[in-house]
């Protein structure tokens, strides 16, 4: 091979080469995996659960109802049971703060309930 030739040959790997890397390289840094899909609501997930329950268990009209009830039963016993028991913890930080903390802490508790109410996430830091 002439001096030229083998030029032309190294310049075509080096070239050849320098693509693969930028495309491997590119491929790497842009590959993302999928965001996980939202997770229901939970009137969502109920009619969901629901319309699973009545379509593999094949539940009567009756049954349905009845298990409505008890869905609707548990949930207001779980939005009591966590009612009291936030209602326990702010009361046992309110006991550790100074005067100062608690009025900033109850700001702080409004601030997050009205963001709940709006349905913002709290910001990360």
């Amino acid at each position: 091979m002439t001096r030229t030739r083998l030029s032309v040959v190294v310049y075509l790997l080096l070239v050849f080469s320098s693509g693969a890397a930028v495309g491997a390289l590119g491929h790497w840094y842009f590959r993302r995996e999928a965001p996980p899909p939202p997770r229901p609501s939970p009137e969502e997930f109920r009619r969901r659960f629901m319309e699973e329950m009545r379509t593999r268990l094949k539940l009567t009209d009756e049954q349905a109802r009845q298990i409505e009830t008890i869905l609707d039963e548990t949930r207001e016993r779980w939005r009591a049971h966590m009612h009291a028991l936030q209602e326990e913890q702010t009361s046992r930080i309110n006991a550790l703060l100074n005067d100062e903390q608690r009025a900033e802490y109850k700001k702080m508790r409004r601030e997050h309930e009205e963001r709940r109410k709006r349905g913002h996430k709290p910001p990360r830091r």
